[in-house]
């Protein structure tokens, strides 16, 4: 982490669990945890059935509830979809946009990524932004390339501004519920190339601002290591986001 530069951020990604009732207990239970640990913004994005009851039970403390996922489009024909607007309209701040289950399950794309990203933006979200490789890439050895390649599609547009509001999250998408996770020097190295593709896209001194998470299979085991690093600016947490202890222990790691 360099916190003199930038905002430290661990997130929570719930995926498809808790029913709103769980979610209220697990709040309860990690609010007590996180407690006055300031030095990183702390964000759980919920189902969305689950986001009220999150919200209700967040209230007053240092924890932010977000989506993990939003349309496009502002309204329409778009069955079992959920817009910017209606997030914003219940008070969501965060949403994470291209999380690769939503890449490989959902057909998500580049493009459809970044008309994701620009219509959270313009309802003035703050968007975890996920890119990564999957397993044939890294061994094929053109990782940086992939990277560099989405990071250039996900944010075509979207304005040195705008971007203020962007977190990326780097998975390797091999590492993602696997029990693989890559090396604090792979994470570095990759995120070092994420960073040097936006340097290229606004600007050395823009890119050194921007925060970028590690979300492949951070846990409380590995959590200080990775974050030890210098352009590891954080956790897109999936499994360990479902245990107060465990995620607490990925806070403390970021103090």
């Amino acid at each position: 982490m360099n916190t003199a530069k930038r905002r430290t951020v661990i997130a929570g990604n719930w995926k498809m669990n808790f029913t709103p009732a769980e979610a209220t207990s697990f709040i309860n239970a990690v609010k007590p945890l996180v407690a006055g640990k300031d030095n990183c913004d702390i964000v759980f994005c919920a189902p969305y059935v689950t986001i009220a009851a999150a919200q209700a039970a967040a209230e007053g403390s240092n924890i932010h509830i977000g989506a993990e996922n939003v349309h496009f489009a502002e309204k329409g024909a778009y069955t079992g979809e959920v817009s910017a607007k209606m997030l914003r309209a219940v008070g969501v701040d965060y949403v994470i946009v291209g999380h690769s289950e939503r890449r490989q399950y959902f057909a998500e794309t580049d493009y459809t990524v970044n008309l994701r990203t620009k219509a959270a933006l313009a309802e003035g979200m703050k968007v975890i932004l996920c890119l990564g490789e999957v397993k044939e890439q890294r061994l094929a050895g053109i990782t940086n390339e992939v990277v560099a390649m989405q990071t250039k599609l996900d944010l075509a547009d979207i304005t040195a501004a705008e971007l203020k509001n962007v977190i990326i999250a780097y998975e390797p998408v091999w590492a993602i519920g696997t029990g693989l996770t890559a090396t604090p020097d792979q994470a570095e190295e990759t995120i070092a190339v994420i960073r040097a593709t936006l340097a290229e896209i606004y600007g050395e001194a823009t890119a050194e601002t921007v925060t970028i998470q590690y979300g492949g299979s951070m846990n409380e085991k590995n959590a200080a290591e990775l974050l030890a690093k210098p352009d590891v600016d954080g956790g897109l947490i999936g499994g360990a986001s479902l245990v107060p202890e465990k995620f607490a222990a990925i806070v403390d790691a970021a103090q």
